[in-house]
This record gives C-alpha cells, structure tokens and sequence, in this order.
C-alpha cells in the first residue's frame, strides 16, 4: 500500500480537488502568482488574500530520477517527475510518470495530469506522456 496523503488545513483543497479529478493551485488573487507548495500568503506581493485556482494539469518534464530501491508501496524501477505546469513560469509539482517506460522519460517531454485512486476517498495526481 502507497502512503497516502494527510490533507491539513492549507492542503485539503488540493486533495479534494484531486478526488474530482481537478488539478487545483493555490492562487494570489491580487497579483494572479500560482503558489505551490500552498502558503497562507502570496511570495510576491505578500496578500493573504490566496485562494484554490483549475490548472489545466498541462506542462513539460523539467528534471526526473528513475528509483531503483524499493519503496513502500512503489515498485521499482519508477521514475519521479518534476513537472513544469504551463500556467507560469517555475510552477512545478513533483509527481510520477506513469505509463512510460524510464528510459522512455526525457527532459521537455510534454505530459498532462492524471489521477488514480489510491483508496477509497484518495485520488492522487500522476502524469502522463502527452503526444
């Protein structure tokens, strides 16, 4: 079993977002920054007024690490993905590609958002090669 996530207070939105297989982002709604990880507060120009946004889950392979150690609820090989989402320039979510062999994986390949269910009420946000 693949360890699930602990929402909290400033990440629920994105975990229950995922559930309805939404891409969802933090965004400063006064100077329109997308904020990942989620912070109470815009890195720019510090408004707390930050609120989720739809992404289109779309973006290019920045950098990844094929894994080759086992891990709890993974089996290796697996490569890990960070992605750069087309929304802005240095919006990246780390995830994992799926459906792609590793030696397949190369930096700018184009992938887009899928989810899968991990248990009964979490959906977690992988990626996918988009041809």
């Amino acid at each position: 079993m693949i360890p699930l996530p602990q929402p909290d207070q400033e990440t629920r939105f994105f975990w229950d977002a995922c559930a309805r297989k939404e891409l969802m982002i933090l965004r400063c709604n006064a100077c329109h920054l997308y904020i990942h990880p989620p912070r109470p507060a815009c890195r720019r120009c510090g408004s707390t007024d930050v609120g989720p946004a739809r992404v289109s889950g779309r973006g290019v392979i920045h950098s990844y690490t094929v894994t080759a150690q086992p891990v709890p609820g993974y089996e290796p090989p697996f490569t890990v993905v960070l992605v750069d989402l087309e929304e802005q320039e240095g919006l990246r979510l780390v995830s994992q590609i799926v459906d792609v062999e590793p030696q397949d994986v190369r930096i700018g390949m184009p992938v887009e958002v899928t989810f899968r269910q991990a248990s009964d009420d979490v959906w977690l946000p992988f990626f996918a090669w988009r041809r």
